[in-house]
């Protein structure tokens, strides 16, 4: 499998293109900040729980069957155990290697009727891992659009996750967020509970801070447009959290359709979504 890398100073990654342009190594002062598997294969094998993947075009669930949006059916298959269409169609797909560096990839006509191009730029200026994100409508009707990335960060690592409200659970929330309380609140740094799997807004800057304790590393992320909404997930069963900036709420397609806050963003045709994430490195002080 093709091994794209990009590297400056203390940063370092690599790309695989042959499986949806998704992050395999993420490496920080030498620490893996990622999940990585030995063989770049089982990127394929286990396409959900491995490096950092992009998101589109939309994010999170879906659920599956027939469904008519404007003068189209969106009619999608299940890819989950729980029976939804997640995390939209390009996770795992080949995706193109531009001479400028940039990655893209075309879908759709499919279960989701529209045409569609989503483009992704990387940058490395230590200390800072830039990661630009593109979705273009390149269908004759309007298409509801959302663009995110889902990377899986190794434990063991402390989060903060700066939400002052939350919508749970993410396979069938209630429209309107809630304030956070307990295991939800994550304002503070520190341990994440075990099996939380929730979605955070009303986000305060930076939102999302991460600390890897035994490597004295620390990493801040942020979206540009802020991205209104943090995903995150610990399931006891994955030695990794995800946490995943987002342009949408969860089910997005349903919240679109019922005018429910949050829902995928109609782009007319030709028209882009985009979405920046920055992921900020630098070294704890040592005791």
């Amino acid at each position: 499998m093709e091994e794209i890398e990009f590297a400056d100073g203390a940063i370092q990654l690599v790309v695989l293109p042959e499986a949806g342009a998704r992050i395999h190594r993420l490496q920080a002062f030498g620490h893996d900040v990622l999940r990585t598997p030995a063989d770049p294969g089982e990127h394929l094998r286990d396409r959900f729980f491995w490096g950092s993947y992009v998101m589109a075009p939309w994010c999170g669930r879906i659920d599956t069957g027939p469904v008519t949006v404007g003068s189209r059916v969106v009619d999608l298959d299940s890819n989950f155990p729980d029976g939804t269409a997640i995390h939209g169609q390009v996770h795992t797909q080949p995706w193109e290697v531009r001479p400028d560096g940039t990655f893209h990839i075309e879908g759709g006509g499919d279960g989701w009727p529209w045409n569609y191009e989503v483009g992704l730029g990387i940058t490395v200026h230590e200390p800072t891992l830039q990661i630009d994100l593109q979705l273009i409508n390149r269908s004759s009707d309007p298409m509801p659009a959302g663009l995110g990335i889902h990377p899986w960060f190794r434990r063991p690592v402390r989060v903060a996750i700066r939400g002052a409200a939350f919508h749970s659970p993410n396979t069938a929330t209630p429209p309107q967020p809630e304030r956070v309380l307990g295991h939800f609140d994550l304002r503070r740094i520190g341990q994440m509970a075990d099996d939380l799997d929730a979605t955070w807004t009303d986000l305060a800057d930076p939102p999302v801070e991460l600390v890897w304790p035994d490597a004295e590393v620390r990493a801040t992320m942020r979206a540009n447009p802020p991205a209104p909404y943090v995903v995150a997930a610990s399931p006891s069963s994955v030695d990794a959290i995800a946490i995943e900036p987002e342009t949408h709420a969860p089910q997005g397609l349903r919240r679109l359709l019922r005018g429910e806050p949050g829902g995928l963003t109609m782009l007319k045709p030709g028209q882009s979504l985009g979405l920046t994430v920055e992921l900020g490195f630098g070294r704890l002080e040592s005791r």
